[in-house]
């Protein structure tokens, strides 16, 4: 005799869902590398996307814009030095007038001043902590109540793996992107039962302007540590970004998502 299987089977079958539709998000340092294509991952995935950019980099920025636009989707562009927390504010204020609160918080804005220790300064020090650090607790501030007040809200923090494991001439970096693994985790225990996941992306040696700028040595030493063999592509970073966006990542938090072909483990 067949059997209905509807009638005899009780489980509740979900597909995960990893649309973004409705949602609105904000990628900072969006006009070029691992940003960009952090920007555009989320808007293929029909979010409405603000990226902030450095006054130098607007031109990259609006191409970003237009990309987004072009699928249809909403997206504007805001120059701002976020190293400077008078321009966070006013940064922050204009984007929420624009796309009336956010859903998405992607804090990727960064910068390297490397050198030894021995010769650091500490300028170099304080400039890579204010804009790599620092500005994540000011544009922090500015969002996440909004998402908890709403019920929902995701931030992702872009790591790194210099932050987990440390890096020769990267004690600013380092120290830095370690701090923002230590944020990312006390933010959600404070935010979790408030509906908003807070996590971290730890990515690897990745083809950017930031990497291109390593000796090739290096970056051959790099290759031969890396079990898969290659540097990373910044899309590969943001599709680790896109999924912890997403509604299906909704039980994850306090993460740090390594993304660096199986260098550090």
């Amino acid at each position: 005799m067949a059997t209905d299987l509807e009638s005899s089977v009780s489980l509740d079958l979900e597909i995960p869902s990893f649309s973004l539709l409705g949602k609105k998000a904000f990628v900072t340092g969006g006009s070029r590398g691992i940003g960009r294509a952090i920007a555009l991952a989320l808007a293929s995935a029909g979010a409405d996307v603000a990226i902030s950019c450095t006054p130098a980099g607007a031109a990259l920025a609006e191409g970003v814009c237009q990309a987004i636009r072009d699928m249809g989707h909403k997206a504007e562009s805001f120059a701002f030095d976020v190293a400077a927390s008078g321009d966070v504010a006013a940064m922050c204020s204009q984007v929420k007038d624009e796309f009336e609160g956010i859903d998405i918080l992607v804090n990727n804005a960064g910068i390297t001043r490397d050198r030894s220790f021995k010769k650091m300064d500490r300028g170099a020090w304080d400039e890579v902590i204010n804009t790599d650090l620092n500005s994540v607790f000011d544009i922090t501030k500015q969002f996440i109540d909004g998402m908890a007040e709403r019920g929902w809200g995701r931030v992702v923090n872009i790591s790194s793996i210099v932050g987990e494991i440390g890096n020769f001439g990267q004690a600013n970096y380092a120290a830095a992107k370690a701090g923002m693994i230590g944020l990312t985790k006390t933010l959600a225990r404070e935010y979790g039962r408030k509906g908003v996941t807070v996590n971290a992306v730890a990515p690897g040696f990745i083809q950017t302007r930031m990497v291109a700028d390593i000796p090739d040595k290096a970056i051959e030493a790099v290759l031969g540590m890396t079990p898969v063999g290659r540097l990373g592509d910044p899309s590969e970073i943001a599709a680790g970004v896109l999924f912890l966006a997403s509604p299906s990542a909704s039980f994850i938090t306090g993460h740090v998502l390594d993304i660096n072909g199986g260098l550090a483990m």
